[in-house]
């Protein structure tokens, strides 16, 4: 029985939501005293339409009164529809209620005159007029006034001329009177019921508005701490990088002086173990630099240095680098540049950094295979793309592994990292480098088979200067909006030469 009794409700709340305009669905106090309005027009006149019904069958000679009385009562189911067609809201409530003042007043003057049974509906006038129309004290007077306008005219009919006599017998005034008085009562306490209802609603939005605020407030706090924890974890590992950097760089340093000495001297033994410390040395320094860089761009304070760069000197450059460790693993490395891949506008240090990545990360996880770079130039809108692919046919990733592969401090799986050596940085750096640049890192590999590393960056070239600058203005491209503040000095210059 509640189940239904609350899918009532429930279909009655649809039905007077289907009622209300977008704009005053908007305003919740004007979609408050909406919803009070609109209860009253579709349940007030089968309440009310129990008064013309009662004269009706008591009444041996019902006349045009009742008609009238019954049909000003339905009238009120066309407020609704009024409503619906953007009707503005307060005169709609101040002709409701006049409407209410002149069924009142009607069925009075013809029953009763000022001892009619029906007066007691007088009292829900001032009820509905607090529920339609809220606290607007200009509203309120307007009321009193309609009232008492229609109160004296009342008046003026009723003793000015002579009244028309109902011939109802007292046995049937009384009964119309105790059914007038328990409809208007059902009237009142309906509409303070749902009067009610809506302010507990609004009593439970507020408290919950004011957990969310309570939440929200919350938030900013542990967002603070999280900023200032965040200050001082790069604080400390710039100062830590710094401490280890000092006499890291010691340890390479004379560790290549001893290497050499030893090499010249022929001591196979020394050059081993001094191979081995010099090797542990360039380790770690390099993972202290890759800590560094993470925490600065973490930290938004990793900065572009941008310049006109030769690409392809710098990835043959990579090659040859990598050559040596590519032989240990038994591998053969080459590459495949476009001839056309020019030489950009970009920060070759941190390009130099992401694809050595990818290439070393290749040459580990590959054993008597082939890594091979393969760079391109794509064409764009308003800039052309720079696509390296490296390319291995080394061990592979596992497809559920892929989506983690990016974490810091994740690695292919726990026995690789005994196995190839690693931290899990290396691939974290390099796609949070490369989103710096307004780019990204795809992954495509097969277990077993290989990988295919893919970084795409937009570059700027001399020949589209201009496009990017129109486009930066316009902020046309996610690259615009990443690097345009490194960008401006470099632009400019490009820019001016591409006019001379």
């Amino acid at each position: 029985m509640k189940h239904k009794l609350m899918q009532l409700i429930a279909a009655l709340d649809r039905l007077v939501n289907y009622f209300i305009p977008p704009e005053i669905m908007a305003d919740r106090e004007a979609r408050n005293r909406a919803h009070v309005f609109l209860i009253s027009h579709i349940l007030g006149p089968f309440i009310g339409s129990v008064v013309p019904g009662t004269i009706f069958f008591l009444d041996p000679n019902p006349g045009y009164e009742v008609a009238i009385l019954a049909t000003s009562i339905m009238s009120f189911w066309l407020f609704p529809f009024l409503l619906k067609a953007r009707v503005p809201y307060n005169p709609l409530a101040l002709v409701s209620v006049q409407n209410l003042i002149f069924c009142i007043l009607w069925s009075c003057y013809f029953y009763g005159g000022v001892t009619s049974p029906t007066l007691a509906w007088v009292l829900t006038i001032p009820l509905l007029a607090f529920f339609y129309l809220g606290s607007s004290a200009s509203l309120r007077i307007i009321v009193i006034g309609m009232f008492a306008v229609n109160l004296t005219i009342f008046a003026g009919f009723l003793y000015g001329y002579h009244p028309i006599k109902s011939d109802l017998p007292v046995e049937a005034m009384q009964g119309l009177g105790l059914i007038s008085t328990i409809a208007a009562a059902a009237y009142v306490a309906m509409m303070a019921l749902y009067y009610a209802k809506v302010q507990t609603s609004q009593g439970e939005l507020e408290s919950e508005m004011r957990q969310h605020m309570a939440t929200a407030s919350a938030l900013r706090l542990a967002t603070i701490e999280a900023e200032r924890a965040a200050g001082a974890k790069a604080e400390f590992l710039a100062k830590m990088s710094h401490e280890l950097r000092t006499p890291l760089n010691a340890v390479i340093g004379y560790s290549q002086i001893l290497l050499e000495d030893a090499q010249d001297e022929g001591d196979a033994e020394a050059v081993s173990d001094l191979g081995k410390i010099h090797g542990a040395g360039q380790h770690l320094l390099k993972l202290v630099n890759e800590i560094l860089d993470l925490s600065k761009i973490e930290a938004g304070r990793m900065e572009l240095d941008l310049q006109q760069t030769v690409l392809a000197d710098l990835l043959n450059q990579l090659i040859l680098e990598a050559e040596p460790a590519a032989a240990k693993n038994g591998n053969t490395i080459c590459c495949r540049i476009d001839p056309n891949i020019g030489s950009p506008l970009c920060d070759a240090a941190k390009i130099r950094n992401m694809v050595g990545q990818l290439i070393d990360n290749a040459v580990k996880f590959t054993q008597d295979g082939k890594v091979e770079l393969v760079a391109e130039r794509l064409p764009g809108e308003p800039v052309d793309e720079l696509a390296v692919h490296v390319i291995d046919t080394g061990i592979g990733i596992a497809q559920e592994q892929i989506a983690n592969l990016f974490e810091k401090f994740t690695v292919v799986d726990d026995s690789s990292t005994s196995k190839y050596g690693g931290t899990g940085l290396g691939l974290a750096l390099s796609q949070k480098l490369c989103r710096l640049m307004g780019g990204d890192v795809l992954v495509e590999s097969t277990v077993g088979e290989g990988s295919r590393f893919t970084v795409r960056i937009p570059l700027i070239y001399r020949e589209n200067a201009s496009a990017f600058v129109k486009a930066h203005e316009q902020a046309d491209i996610h690259a615009a909006a990443t690097l345009a503040p490194d960008f401006e000095p470099a632009l400019q210059s490009m820019t001016v030469a591409n006019h001379a």
